[in-house]
């Protein structure tokens, strides 16, 4: 099979899955983009060997365990904003100025929210109006994905996750504690400090030693 051939199939199977839905493409691509991002963090970790055996022990499964928060989180509130508006459209409390004034035209603006009414199946819409719905339709799945990826990543899933894993720092410190208890304690996390995930760019730092602080321990 030619490349042109395998670039053209894989148009139409993308077509043929997100062509009428592209919110869930966006849900879809952004939940990939989640995994991919924290399956690179886990490897960086593990193939790194400035980081102490314990050390790994310790981050990769906190890393893991961040990152099921992360998909989960992100799922669930886009998967809602994006449903939620589709019903509003789909029902036609949301619709366009032409297609709202077909339906009043055609006596059925009192059917328009009601439970159990369809726009496409029972406003059986002419085909340039139809048009006008669909793009519609689209815009407020883009929309409305794109404001459930905002509030997801940028308020849930950090204070989710920052208080997730603030109580899995202070058990995992404890623990290493309780196996050392010759060595001085580690100081526990403030209860207001955020967690800080470890990123591309701290283990980069850790190949030459800065990422370490003066008694030669982690710095998470």
């Amino acid at each position: 099979m030619s490349k042109a051939s395998m670039f053209q199939n894989l148009k139409d199977l993308i077509a043929k899955h997100y062509g009428d839905n592209v919110g869930k493409m966006l849900i879809h691509t952004g939940v990939i983009g989640w995994i991919l991002s924290a399956a690179a963090q886990v490897v960086a970790i593990v193939i790194n060997d400035k980081i102490p055996k314990e050390q790994k022990m310790f981050l990769v499964p906190q890393e893991m365990a961040d990152a099921a928060v992360n998909i989960v989180s992100f799922y669930l509130i886009t998967q809602t904003f994006a449903s939620v508006a589709g019903k509003l459209v789909k029902s036609g409390k949301w619709l366009p100025g032409a297609v709202r004034d077909f339906f009043e035209k055609s006596g059925l603006a009192d059917k328009l929210g009601k439970k159990g009414f369809d726009v496409t199946a029972n406003g059986n819409l002419p085909k340039d109006l139809q048009k006008k719905y669909d793009k519609f339709h689209n815009g407020i799945d883009v929309i409305a994905t794109t404001l459930g990826s905002i509030l997801s990543c940028n308020i849930v899933t950090p204070l989710v996750r920052n208080e997730i894993a603030a109580d899995r720092q202070k058990r995992g410190i404890a623990r290493m504690n309780a196996k050392n208890p010759e060595t001085k304690p580690l100081d526990k996390p403030s209860v207001s400090s955020l967690y800080q995930k470890v990123t591309l760019k701290d283990f980069q730092a850790l190949s030459s030693g800065s990422i370490y602080n003066n008694s030669g321990s982690l710095k998470i």
